[in-house]
């Protein structure tokens, strides 16, 4: 387990790199002068001198292959370059909102799992019944349901019959736990059931699959109690893709809440992506995109270690 362990963490590299030399590209074939769009976009007139000094400032005159290089060198050695829209390091621009975006994703993820394996094995047991019926109805709800415009109606529902706002400052959980969840608490709500609406479609039919298994129907021979059949030996094989789909979702969550988190004003990984773009700030909008590349690394990474917890017949070598 432990070679496997560090194989798949030295995998990782490669990965990265690879994925830092596509992000490199794409930026870079984006049409038009990025100097010339930032300078000029307003209507302003701006010289040709000028622009030829912002580029000389932003290192943009020197050949892709220099520029290239630095990136690629700066991986290595965990500095990501500068940022041209704020001159602050991008490594400082994404640690500022990294805890405010991850927090969020553990807190989405908490809600979605303990609203959607409950209710997806409800529905599973109780196939064809009244239960699985109002389960499918909240599941497909919420799958209709965008999360932002849902944050749309709690903020209304909030102003509308408790005259209450939540908090516009981002307030770190350890100074202030308090003022922190008050912030917080709406949008990861509003995220963890869309969430759990996903979740707990594929509970419910990952269950069923193994309800029908052999060893199941065996163990219903043997009269094992329901409660034991159901945690011991069905849940734990159907939880399975259930785990993929949550890994694959808390990965989503680190950099894809853009309009919720402009919803709820949170100046997290989603809202900086939106203004990077908007910037167009190269060295930003790459950091950014390697962070959430990292982040389906390490999950998809901690996923697999989950799978060989929860059956044992999964041995990695």
């Amino acid at each position: 387990m432990t070679r496997y362990v560090l194989t798949r963490l030295a995998l990782m590299v490669p990965t990265l790199v690879t994925v830092a030399v596509l992000i490199f590209i794409l930026v870079r074939i984006v049409p038009g002068d990025i100097v010339e769009l930032r300078l000029v976009s307003g209507g302003s007139f701006v010289t040709p001198g000028v622009i030829e000094a912002e580029r000389q400032r932003l290192g943009l005159n020197r050949p892709l292959s220099a520029q290239f290089l630095e990136w690629m060198v700066g991986i290595f050695r965990a500095d990501l370059g500068t940022s041209m829209w704020s001159g602050n390091p991008v490594t400082q621009e994404i640690a500022i909102r990294l805890p405010l975006s991850l927090q969020l994703a553990v807190m989405a993820t908490l809600i979605a799992t303990a609203l959607a394996i409950p209710l997806g094995t409800l529905a599973a047991l109780y196939r064809g019944r009244w239960i699985d019926h109002v389960v499918q109805v909240i599941s497909v709800a919420g799958l209709a349901v965008p999360s932002f415009w849902l944050g749309i109606l709690f903020i209304l529902f909030l102003l509308g019959v408790f005259r209450y706002l939540p908090p516009l400052t981002f307030t770190p959980l350890l100074e202030n736990p308090r003022a922190n969840l008050e912030q917080l608490i709406w949008p990861a709500l509003a995220v963890g059931y869309r969430y759990s609406a996903v979740t707990t479609r594929m509970t419910r039919s990952a269950l069923l699959e193994v309800l029908r298994e052999d060893y199941v129907r065996t163990a219903w021979a043997k009269g094992l109690a329901r409660r034991i059949i159901v945690r011991r030996h069905a849940l734990r094989n159907a939880l399975l893709p259930v785990i993929t789909v949550i890994g694959l979702e808390f990965a989503f969550l680190i950099g894809g809440l853009v309009v919720t988190e402009q919803v709820f004003n949170l100046n997290g990984i989603g809202k900086l992506v939106v203004e990077a773009i908007s910037q167009r700030d190269y060295t930003l909008i790459q950091g950014l995109m390697l962070l959430v590349a990292l982040a389906y690394l390490l999950v998809n990474f901690l996923v697999d270690l989950i799978y060989a917890w929860l059956d044992p017949r999964i041995t990695y070598q």
